[in-house]
């Protein structure tokens, strides 16, 4: 004959209940390195930009173009010579020409610096460019 054992309701409870604490660290600690990290992702070069006013620019999937402080060009967040990136357009204008181009410039540099850019991108068929600027405050 078998004999059934007795368990206690209590005994059932404790195991059923999950222990929500660390879930509620790991949930804290992606939150804080998210917030950390964005604001990384978002601007790649840091630069600073004329001020002005325009529409948002909201292209996931458009390329940058950062001419820093100094003058050194970066496609995306890649530094590149000036013979780079004209190839780099190139190869982008002859595959696929409707892709957008954000230029960003830092404000002190030359103008002839962006215009030699824009050049480039117009020599490449490239017809969606933007120049990125800063919002008025």
């Amino acid at each position: 004959m078998m004999r059934r054992r007795k368990t206690s309701l209590v005994a059932l409870k404790e195991i059923s209940e999950i222990n929500m604490t660390p879930l509620m660290d790991l949930t804290f600690i992606l939150l804080i390195t998210f917030i950390i990290t964005f604001p990384l992702i978002e601007q790649g070069i840091p630069v600073n930009l004329p001020k002005g006013s325009a529409a948002e620019l909201n292209n996931p999937d458009a390329i940058n173009i950062t001419i820093d402080e100094e003058g050194v060009l970066y496609l995306d967040d890649l530094a590149v010579s000036r013979d780079d990136l004209i190839g780099e357009m190139q190869r982008t204008g002859d595959l696929s020409p409707n892709t957008t181009i954000y230029v960003r410039a830092d404000e002190r540099i030359d103008y002839g610096r962006v215009a030699a850019v824009m050049k480039i991108l117009q020599n490449a068929n490239i017809t969606r460019m933007a120049l990125v600027t800063q919002a008025d405050q």
